[in-house]
């Protein structure tokens, strides 16, 4: 166990902590599947971000500051955090980046990890044929509304509905709504899948990052995804009873030309083996991640017909 009491009185400058923290994340063994990639990485953002500096366009002169006792004593309270408690960086710094861009979080939402941000750069290109088009767009288990945040950037001519069970999670998405000034482009609307959801909508796209974790694999994730909202996580029948909720009645909110995205990650092959004779397009990211499908319109119908 780390004295971190008498840590206090040995370290001075950013420098300092920097060097010690790596130190210590990686002697830990912590996880960094929420943003960074190593443990040098994840000290940086904890130290950098908790004293409001920038992380990577911080002078070097920076580096040899020394810190306040106040500023000290915060820095190892959040540090303890990580290392015992195994919070998540992100529900530390309150901040999560995704698609270029920070947002707000906290324990009432998932912490932002989707490829979608590489998709939605890239306008979902090839396969949505005219983004122009796209008019009206529907994210799906919505959580901090970043990927619905990250949609209406995208395509600014287009009406962008958001929509989740959570009331806690709709809290942190209007945070993040108002954040941006998108208010009259994007509406925040609490559903259970498409209860609410108003049955005259029609939709150029659809997006869902629903829950999709199985009761298995659930069991085999590390400590810091128990700090997550379960809610968020994990789904009945192999992770797979709620993307089927969304696909049963998808083709009556999709245009004819519509489309809808959905990320299942490690559920992908439980996905083509519960539904063998439906054709779904498997999108690759070349960024990591993986399990997003896609289907058009007929497909929906398709799957509608067989299995509703």
């Amino acid at each position: 166990m780390i004295d971190y009491l008498a840590v206090q009185s040995q370290l001075n400058s950013i420098r300092d902590f920097l060097r010690w923290t790596t130190s210590r994340f990686q002697e830990a063994g912590l996880f960094y599947g929420h943003g960074n990639e190593d443990a040098f990485n994840e000290a940086s953002q904890l130290v950098l971000n908790s004293l409001h500096l920038p992380v990577d366009t911080l002078p070097d002169i920076f580096l040899d500051a020394v810190l306040t006792q106040d500023e000290k004593r915060v820095l190892l309270i959040l540090i303890e955090k990580r290392i015992e408690k195994r919070i998540p960086l992100p529900y530390l710094t309150h901040q999560a980046w995704f698609a270029g861009l920070p947002f707000f979080v906290d324990e009432r939402v998932l912490i932002p990890r989707s490829p979608f941000a590489e998709l939605i750069a890239d306008d979902f290109q090839p396969w949505l044929a005219a983004p122009e088009n796209v008019l009206h767009i529907l994210d799906m288990c919505t959580g901090s509304a970043c990927i619905a945040i990250a949609l209406a950037m995208a395509f600014s001519e287009a009406k962008v509905d958001a929509a989740d069970i959570s009331e806690e999670a709709l809290e942190v998405a209007t945070i993040n709504v108002e954040k941006y000034d998108l208010s009259e482009q994007l509406t925040l609307i609490q559903s259970d899948i498409w209860q609410s959801i108003p049955a005259n909508e029609q939709y150029d796209l659809i997006i869902s990052n629903p829950p999709y974790v199985g009761a298995g694999e659930m069991a085999s994730l590390p400590d810091e995804y128990r700090h997550e909202p379960e809610l968020a996580l994990e789904a009945a029948d192999n992770g797979l009873a709620l993307v089927e909720r969304i696909l049963l009645k998808a083709a009556d909110y999709l245009r004819d030309e519509g489309l809808i995205v959905v990320e299942v990650g490690n559920s992908d092959l439980a996905v083509d083996e519960k539904w063998p004779d439906i054709g779904f397009t498997w999108l690759d990211v070349e960024n990591g991640g993986h399990g997003i499908f896609m289907l058009d319109k007929t497909s929906c119908k398709e799957f509608q017909q067989k299995y509703g």
